[in-house]
Order: structure tokens, then sequence, then C-alpha cells
């Protein structure tokens, strides 16, 4: 009796390590391929940034409730991005935000990080309120956009890329 019980709890224990593999198999496999999408996405430059939340320079974390997003397209970038923090020159138009523009004229610079991931750098030439767009991005899609004006302080996002339609 005691041989069948310790051949039971062998066989049980073999089972659950070769399900545990093919658990940890199918994680990676759908990990690679997560990570194949965001490559496939920022070569070809067609993703969105969905912020969820802000980082002012001079305060704290807020978590934004509305739909914010930077797209970036190949013959435009849009941003429709809240700000706050500091503005040493008044903007021309108050009813549109200084992170509320769409370039067609843009440097864009995407390079592979050692840490399995990518720094995107984006500058508008068309944009006066923006000098800078500096998105880095894991390979599991989540992302972190720091944003540098020519009149206001920096102000950093945090969120994830998404394949654009």
């Amino acid at each position: 009796m005691k041989n069948i019980l310790k051949y039971l709890l062998t066989g049980l224990f073999l089972l659950a390590i070769q399900i545990n593999t093919e658990a940890q198999t199918n994680k990676e496999a759908k990990k690679a391929k997560e990570a194949a999408v965001i490559q496939s996405a920022i070569d070809g430059k067609n993703y969105t940034f969905r912020a969820q939340s802000m980082v002012p320079m001079t305060g704290i974390t807020r978590q934004l409730t509305g739909l914010y997003d930077l797209t970036v397209s190949e013959n435009e970038i849009t941003s429709f991005l809240p700000y706050m923090g500091r503005i040493y020159m008044p903007l021309m138009d108050p009813a549109e935000g200084p992170l509320r523009f769409t370039s067609k004229d843009f440097a864009y610079n995407a390079s592979e990080d050692r840490k399995k991931g990518w720094t995107i750098s984006i500058k508008p030439k068309d944009v006066r309120s923006v000098r800078e767009f500096t998105l880095n991005v894991q390979d599991n899609g989540s992302a972190t956009l720091q944003v540098t004006g020519n009149d206001r302080q920096p102000i950093t996002f945090y969120g994830y890329i998404e394949k654009a339609a």
C-alpha cells in the first residue's frame, strides 16, 4: 500500500512539473508575440500612446480620467495631452492647450534599449510649444512619455502603447 502511494505521489508531482513547464512556455510565447507587435508598430510608425497618469515637474502624480493620447503615424503626429505646470510665455490661442496639436513636419528616431525596450525621440519642427517628446517603451507595451517644451516646464506621462488601427 505504501509503494502504491509513493508511485501515485511521484506521478502527480511529475504531472504538476509538466503542466507548469507548458504554462511557462505559453506565457513566454505570448510575451514574445506582444513584443513583436509593439516592435512592428514602432518600426512602422503606427501606434498610439495612451496616457493614464501625469507628473508635473512641481506637483504630485495625477490620474487621468479622460482619453488622452499621442498618435504617431508615418506622415503626422497628433498630440491630445493635458498640461499642468509653469508656462513662461502665454499661449496665443488659449482655447487650444499647449499639448494639443497636429504636426506634419517632425524628426523621428527610434532605438532599441539594452533592457528589452525602445527609446523614441520625436522633435516637431512646426510646433512652437514642444521641443521634444521622449518615449521609453517596454516590451510589454508600458511606456513613459517625457515632454520638453520651449516655453514651459517639462512634464511626464505614464501609460501604454497600442498599435493604431
